[in-house]
Order: structure tokens, then sequence, then C-alpha cells
């Protein structure tokens, strides 16, 4: 007999990052779903500190080529050298204009984990790692969406810092293990907040809600990407050593 929590784990492990979506449609009914069920996700004294923005149909397809030619002109860009970034400066052609910056220095304790996700990726894909071309082109799919006919956009209060981006990765987890329960696939891209003015632009957004990451959504293809699992690590790296314990180890 299977038992709820036999149901959860299995759900919790199946998930995985989609990067490649057929285009068949969502019945409106089954993302209705979903979303009710994330919408009892926990967060801080009750007070569902987010917001999002959905994309469909004609819509998704506008911001799926209005981000694709910003991606572009960054590349462009950067491809161009001193010039070309001075260029981008002063005209803000592909510039960022996210809410939140995406693109940064990862802490030298993570990046190991970050290089090894990367790299077997593109290994999978037959991506050399001097092939910058094909990376930029990977790079690219994530501004299309991966092809998923649907484009979830979330947004945080800045009124509760921290905390509402916590509680919107709460919202996340629960939206994610919802949609792989009704057949769907997902993929949560940080990626998709580094332009915010194109869906600010689609959407009435309050102001005081920033962009802080996109989740497409969708059934997956049967692409050899979608077979990608980085793993992770033992739990055991992941628990903190009280002090006694590792005074005792010591000795």
């Amino acid at each position: 007999m299977t038992t709820a929590s036999d149901q959860l784990s299995s759900l919790i492990r199946q998930r995985r990052s989609i990067r490649d979506f057929l285009p068949t449609p969502i019945p409106n009914e089954v993302l209705l779903q979903v979303l009710e069920d994330a919408n009892w996700s926990p967060s801080w004294s009750n007070t569902q500190p987010y917001r999002i923005a959905i994309a469909s149909g004609p819509m998704r397809d506008k911001l799926a080529s209005e981000l694709t030619a910003k991606f572009d002109a960054g590349m462009k860009a950067i491809a161009g050298g001193v010039f070309g970034k001075l260029r981008a400066f002063i005209t803000r052609d592909g510039m960022p204009d996210g809410d939140v910056k995406v693109d940064f220095d990862y802490p030298e304790s993570l990046l190991a984990r970050r290089r090894a996700t990367g790299f077997g990726l593109y290994k999978l894909l037959g991506i050399e790692r001097e092939d910058r071309a094909a990376r930029n082109a990977q790079m690219r799919r994530n501004f299309e969406f991966f092809g998923a006919p649907t484009v979830i956009f979330v947004f945080v209060h800045e009124g509760l810092r921290e905390y509402s981006v916590l509680d919107a990765g709460i919202f996340l987890q629960t939206f994610m293990l919802s949609a792989e329960a009704h057949g769907l696939a997902t993929c949560a891209q940080g990626a998709l907040a580094t332009w915010a003015s194109p869906i600010r632009a689609a959407f009435d957004v309050p102001d005081e809600y920033n962009l802080i990451c996109g989740i497409s959504v969708g059934y997956a293809s049967e692409h050899k990407v979608n077979s990608f699992n980085p793993g992770r690590a033992d739990v055991a790296e992941m628990v903190i050593p009280s002090r006694r314990q590792t005074s005792d180890t010591k000795a």
C-alpha cells in the first residue's frame, strides 16, 4: 500500500528542472488547481507577500520575443568589447534593468556545485567549454521559456525584505510539487529577472513588488536535456555540527 509519505517522497525526487517543453497548452482547470494548491503555502504571519503574473498564448510569445531581443543586444555588446559595452551603457540597449541583480560572483564555498551543474549539463548536450556560441544559445533558451506554453513571473513585496523572498521560495516549491502531481513540468529561472521592463509593461505590477524570478510550466518533451540530474550532497553536509560534537571529534 502506497502511503501519503511515499507519494510525497516520490514527487520530491522525480521533480526536475525541465529545459525543453512541448508546445501543448495547459488546460485552465489544471493550472488553476496547481495555483490553488500553491496558495496554501505558509508565509510570514500569513502575509503572502508575493504576487504572480501569468503569460500564455500571444502574451507569452510577445514577452519571449522582447526578452530574447534584449539578450541578443546584451551579447552583441559583450562581443563588441569596450566600445560595444560603452555603446550599450549609453543607449541602455540590452543592459539589465531588473529589480534585483542576477549576475554576481558566487561565494567560493558554493562555486564548485554551480560549476559541476553547469559543466554536467553542457556535457550532456555536447557543448564544449570553449564553445561560447553554443553556450550562449543554450542560455538564450531561458528567455524562450525553453518552449513552455506558459510562464509565471514571481514578484515579492520589498517591505518584508528577505522574508518575502523566503516565502516566495516556499510558494514555488509547493507550486512545483503540485505541478508534478498533476503531470506538469516546471523550471524555476532566476535569469527571467534580468529584465523587468517588458514584464512591467505587460502587467499592472504594484510599485512595491519586485520581480525575483520566473517559472516556465508545461509538458516535458523527450529531449535528452530533461534527463539531466545533478544529484544532491549528502544530508550530513547540510547539517552544522554543534561545538560539542566538533570538540569531541577532534579529541
